[in-house]
């Protein structure tokens, strides 16, 4: 019997967006590296995608998550 069950229904009212089946699901129908969610609408599920795209798109642009220094190489002086 193995140590730990992994969790299949969801509580109602929980939605997901499926990446490997590019659908909605109330409640987690597939296993949890293959989902966005939960979320707390269909409608928001609906658009999981855009989301990630957007968050994406700001994380990139973000200058508090680049590696390099703000004022640039060589302004050590």
């Amino acid at each position: 019997m193995p140590l730990f069950k992994k969790r299949t229904v969801g509580k109602p009212g929980e939605w997901y967006y499926c990446l490997e089946h590019k659908k909605v699901e109330e409640g987690p129908e597939c296993p949890a590296k293959d989902r966005f969610g939960p979320y707390a609408t269909r409608k928001e599920a609906e658009h999981a995608m855009a989301t990630a795209r957007e968050r994406n798109l700001e994380w990139e642009n973000d200058p508090k998550w680049h590696d390099a220094p703000a004022g640039g190489a060589g302004d050590d002086d």
